[in-house]
């Protein structure tokens, strides 16, 4: 096995470089993969930028992940060189009391994978095996890196028990809002809704079965909705998803917003309407059943791929997926 490799380095203050590092060695308990594909999402654009307070620098971006075991540390049971896994790229402690409820994504000492420690934009990268899973040999390899999102999206629908009965409407079409509407769709909901300002973005949320896809909410042939989903992380979609709820909706908050962004609520509105807002943050422990769910949902999931992109044009990966007109773009080493 080659001793070097070629990764993405973050410095948190808006650069992003090319390096020849060391291979990661397969420790007691962890393994080595190499990626056949990472995702771009929102959390690395403001990682990249310092503005995600879990990141500690230099580091190598990328949690969306999935590819095939080259090393198996010492103490490690149940995985092989060659298996096909995907990784929950949350390290948890296991000790503090949010781990013990299983709400491990709130692990007061989380160390996420690309964000505290190494990630997956590179040739090869290294993780705890109690944090990966074996795929089905069915999902390919453009679809595999969606799973750690759409665990995200399960997730967030996991919060709030009862939404398959009610009317959502969902606050910006990219990939988090897309999955949205085709879980969604998979479960039967009264009636998916979008916001989008970006009229392609509208059409790939019509195609997957949106009822109505529009620029503003004042545009929407509802004026009330039983549950609002924010998929975009804009102060104002925040603030419009608040006016968009009815008597005992819920908001739930799933797009990542500056920790300086701030939004006006209003409290009497809040007690008079009996609304709850919900936060959302990654996936939890729902890895397995997104990996599960992603051999039949695959063909819509992987139709959200608009770009791939070179390990050597992460940069490039990181200005595409800031532009509108891209959904889920994707790094392969």
């Amino acid at each position: 096995m080659t001793k070097t490799m070629r990764a993405a380095v973050a410095d948190g203050r808006g650069d992003v470089e090319i390096r020849e590092l060391a291979v990661p060695e397969a420790r007691n308990g962890w393994v080595v993969i190499a990626p056949v594909g990472t995702g771009v999402c929102g959390t690395d654009l403001h990682l990249v930028e310092g503005d995600y307070p879990h990141g500690r620098f230099p580091v190598v971006p990328g949690h969306e992940f999935a590819g095939y075991v080259t090393e198996v540390g010492p103490g490690v049971a149940g995985i092989a060189e060659g298996d096909y896994v995907g990784v929950n790229p949350n390290i948890s402690c296991q000790k503090c009391a949010w781990c013990g409820v299983g709400a491990t994504n709130l692990c007061v000492n989380l160390l996420p994978v690309g964000v505290a420690v190494d990630g997956s934009c590179a040739e090869f990268v290294a993780v705890p095996a109690r944090i990966v899973h074996a795929l089905d040999r069915s999902i390919e390899h453009r679809a595999a890196p969606l799973i750690e999102p759409f665990a995200c999206v399960l997730h967030a629908l996991e919060r709030v028990p009862g939404w398959r009965d009610e009317e959502m409407v969902v606050f910006g079409a990219g990939s988090i809002g897309l999955m949205a509407i085709i879980l969604g769709r998979a479960e039967g909901a009264a009636g998916v809704r979008v916001v989008e300002p970006n009229a392609t973005r509208r059409a790939a949320a019509l195609e997957l079965g949106a009822l109505e896809a529009v620029a503003s909410p004042d545009d929407l042939d509802r004026s009330v909705f039983d549950l609002a989903l924010d998929a975009s992380g804009h102060p104002v979609a925040i603030e419009q998803a608040v006016v968009a709820l009815g008597p005992r909706g819920r908001l739930i908050q799933m797009g990542v917003a500056s920790p300086a962004a701030q939004v006006p609520v209003s409290p009497y509105e809040v007690f008079a309407k009996e609304l709850s807002i919900i936060g959302s943050n990654s996936l939890a422990e729902k890895y397995p059943e997104s990996a599960e769910r992603m051999v039949d949902l695959q063909g819509q999931l992987s139709s959200l791929v608009t770009a791939t992109y070179s390990l050597e044009d992460y940069a490039e990966a990181l200005a595409a997926a800031k532009s509108p007109d891209h959904i889920k773009v994707q790094v392969v080493a």
